[in-house]
């Protein structure tokens, strides 16, 4: 049927003749290549999900490039992926008593591997304003990047509607949770806070400079500074962070992820995004961890409506040290604290190009006695945000004021 088909019908007993029967040859020769071609096809199927079962079994999953294609110049990456019953077990079934906070992911709970390991595990809640896309840009992004000041993921678990990553336990928890509390505050002396400060900064510059990708965080905050049991920072929470490429010196984007109080102007106004976008946050926190206060949610004065204006006011008049935190006045070192702040300042300068990179942030930590640049007025930001977003609610799905969930807005 098959070779009357090919030859529209022709008549079986016209094989005889010499011109039909080398058609009668093609064709079957014709056939016989394609049957090779589809056995091996099925092969190469085969194989795959064979390689993939043994992958499941030996507990690692190959994860493809991300649908937005900014890893398709990358090969797939591995990672460790754990049972759901593993977690379960680990945390004793999500229990309230391993709850270790919450954050625009979803829940994190304390969990323990066998008798010795013991994890954080973050779970993606199904409520989330964070979904699949940020799961998938962290786990691609924290599996590439290895430094001493970035939290370290142990691996993930993707099983029906569950999405978790499970990352190294930090016994500390995280900075906010000592820094503005007036009880814990006293436990984070000068020494310890300035080599927090220093440390963020390192982690930063590998994410800007050192690692084979160069990464933009846009969500540095206080409660994304992980610290362990010696008190040393690690930036966590990647489910934000952008690549740039090697010609990239900055970004636009319509939907603008942060949080309120961290961003910058350019950022949270024009949807414009680059290392400078980190260099504010970062001087941010400089002055939160300097003072215990912070930057937005908390009156500082009658006349100054957030930190940035506080600290900016008492520096012009001379007043720096008066930012310190009094529960830390005994132990302040104050050309160290006056070399912080005025990096504080010169991090959070309203213009990107008139912010330092964070190289130049860590030489001017490290050079005490250095003559740095006087600071321009900072980006009064949370004010001009305030405005912003009243005047356009119809370009806001969402703006998030607290630390927990991500703020989404629609930049210009």
């Amino acid at each position: 049927m098959f070779i009357m088909y090919l030859y529209n019908g022709a008549d079986v007993s016209a094989l005889g003749s010499d011109h039909s029967r080398s058609h009668t040859i093609a064709g079957i020769v014709l056939g016989f290549v394609a049957g090779i071609l589809l056995l091996a096809v099925v092969g190469i199927c085969v194989r795959m999900k064979r390689r993939r079962r043994t992958a499941a079994t030996l507990g690692v999953i190959p994860f493809a490039s991300h649908r937005n294609n900014e890893y398709k110049d990358d090969k797939d990456w591995e990672l460790p992926l754990f049972d759901l019953g593993t977690i379960i077990a680990a945390t004793d079934n999500f229990s309230i008593k391993n709850k270790l906070g919450k954050g625009g992911f979803g829940p994190v709970y304390k969990g323990m591997l066998g008798e010795e390991q013991e994890i954080a595990v973050k779970r993606l809640s199904k409520t989330s304003a964070q979904g699949a896309d940020e799961f998938m840009n962290e786990v691609m992004l924290i599996a590439k990047l290895q430094h001493r000041n970035l939290v370290r993921l142990l691996g993930c678990c993707s099983q029906g509607e569950e999405r978790m990553l499970v990352y190294e336990y930090m016994p500390n928890k995280s900075l906010d949770a000592f820094l503005f509390d007036k009880d814990t505050g006293v436990l984070l002396d000068w020494q310890t806070r300035y080599n927090i400060i220093e440390g963020i900064a390192q982690g930063l510059l590998y994410l800007h400079r050192d690692s084979r990708l160069r990464i933009i965080h846009r969500d540095l905050k206080a409660s994304n500074i992980l610290l362990d049991k010696d008190m040393n920072p690690k930036i966590s929470d990647f489910g934000l962070a952008r690549i740039f490429r090697g010609d990239e010196t900055a970004l636009n984007t319509r939907r603008v992820v942060g949080t309120y109080g961290y961003m910058s102007p350019e950022y949270a106004m024009d949807g414009v995004f680059s290392v400078k976008t980190d260099a504010f946050s970062f001087g941010v926190l400089i002055l939160e961890i300097i003072s215990g206060k912070k930057n937005r949610g908390v009156s500082i004065s009658e006349h100054e409506g957030n930190l940035l204006a506080h600290a900016w006011s008492l520096w012009m008049h001379g007043n720096g040290l008066e930012l310190v935190d009094k529960s830390i006045s005994h132990s302040i070192s104050m050309v160290e604290a006056l070399n912080c702040i005025k990096v504080g300042l010169l991090c959070v300068q309203e213009s990107p190009k008139d912010r330092p990179k964070m190289s130049s942030v860590v030489l001017m930590l490290g050079c005490k006695d250095a003559s740095l640049p006087d600071p321009k007025h900072p980006g009064f930001f949370p004010t001009r945000a305030s405005s912003k977003t009243e005047s356009s609610k119809s370009k806001t799905n969402s703006a998030s004021i607290n630390e927990l969930s991500v703020t989404i807005v629609e930049g210009r």
